[in-house]
């Protein structure tokens, strides 16, 4: 079986399908293939948050690269609602990264200076407060004594992924992307002027172009294609609470209230390979945390909790590329994939169907990590 389309994009997560929206949203004629139900799927264990603040460090376009989509991400989700009748769940009323200790305080002054000072003429409009100043801005919400200070950012909010990942497929196929699921790709050909997209199963699908954003899959195909991907899985585990009448006004860093109520409780950083299961000492200490932060959640029940794999670049920050050997096949990677949804679904298709590309986004190049020029300046 052959299919032959103008762009094909593999994988179906939070990258591929907006990605994959945007190009069907622009008129081209995409196939989204996707894999089964036994495949990682980073995207379903989401945090949900739609962040700027403390993004980029090190790397000012990325810091500019989620303002932009911030920006725009409120646009976005409308499109999405009025189109397919998704609701993504977005707000936008600023975000909270509390701090629990005066060492969590110095080190939220020192991030917020070098991130002013990487800014240079840009504003970054991260401040700190301190803890008089936190109650006064939400003053329904009663902290724990050992919460001191928070950096406020007004750009931040959430949104609700599963809704959101929902939303984009409906809106891939009512453009007339083509989804076909359980096609998992083993591989990637040339064929006649452009290429083919070979599922684990056989299928074979044809497109002038081919753009590979399939998560923890793409190291092993980009290598085909003569592209470097060297992300790493970092697990991160999350606790949901029951359903509680509303009691945060905004997302506070690792924990939120999504639009149906309950409570959001995260986030672990660990180094564990391709383990995504949840542990009970993590799960543990993320609780612990939240109830000395919020002492109302002691008595709340814990309904759900799961582990989930980022996917990590090594400096954290987004991978673009084009191959230089196999023109017209493409990388996208990046764990925020919540937040740079909607960039990814307006900007990424100019460049995927005609080389036009933002000011700064060479930067975004895998040939960072190896110190070569960058050689596709942008338009």
């Amino acid at each position: 079986m052959t299919d032959t389309a103008q762009v094909i994009v593999i994988g179906g997560g939070m990258v591929g399908a907006a990605i994959a929206y945007g190009l069907a949203q622009s008129g081209a004629a995409v196939v989204m293939l996707d894999e089964d139900d036994g495949a990682l799927r980073t995207a379903r264990g989401n945090f949900g948050l739609v962040w700027t603040q403390s993004k980029g460090l090190g790397m000012q376009r990325y810091q500019e690269w989620s303002r932009r989509s911030a920006e725009i991400w409120g646009n976005f989700a409308r499109e999405i609602e009025a189109s397919v009748g998704v609701d993504a769940g977005h707000e936008q009323r600023g975000g909270l990264m509390l701090c629990s200790s005066p060492d969590e305080v110095a080190q939220s002054e020192a991030l917020i200076a070098k991130m002013q000072a990487q800014a240079g003429n840009m504003p970054y409009d991260v401040t700190l407060l301190d803890r008089g100043e936190l109650m006064a801005m939400v003053p329904g919400v009663a902290f724990g004594p050992d919460v001191v200070a928070a950096a406020y950012c007004p750009h931040d909010g959430h949104a609700n992924p599963l809704k959101l990942l929902r939303g984009m497929h409906a809106g891939f196929q009512a453009a007339g992307g083509q989804y076909v699921p359980n096609a998992g790709v083993a591989d990637i050909e040339r064929a006649g002027a452009g290429y083919a997209a070979i599922a684990k199963d056989g299928r074979r699908f044809e497109a002038e172009k081919i753009v590979i954003a399939c998560g923890h899959g793409i190291p092993a195909l980009a290598a085909k294609t003569g592209l470097h991907c060297p992300t790493r899985p970092q697990r991160g585990q999350i606790l949901v609470t029951e359903r509680l009448d509303p009691i945060l006004p905004m997302p506070m860093g690792s924990i939120r209230q999504t639009d149906e109520g309950s409570i959001m409780l995260g986030v672990s950083h660990e180094e564990v390979g391709f383990n995504d299961m949840n542990t009970g000492d993590v799960a543990g200490a993320i609780a612990a945390r939240a109830v000395r932060i919020l002492p109302a959640l002691k008595t709340v029940n814990i309904v759900r909790a799961w582990g989930a794999l980022r996917v990590m670049p090594p400096d954290g920050c987004p991978i673009y590329d084009e191959s230089e050997t196999w023109p017209g096949v493409f990388m996208a990677t990046n764990h925020s994939g919540v937040t740079l949804a909607a960039v990814h679904a307006r900007l990424l298709p100019r460049w995927i169907l005609e080389g036009e590309t933002p000011v700064g986004f060479e930067e975004f190049s895998v040939k960072r990590f190896d110190g070569t020029p960058h050689a596709r300046p942008s338009h």
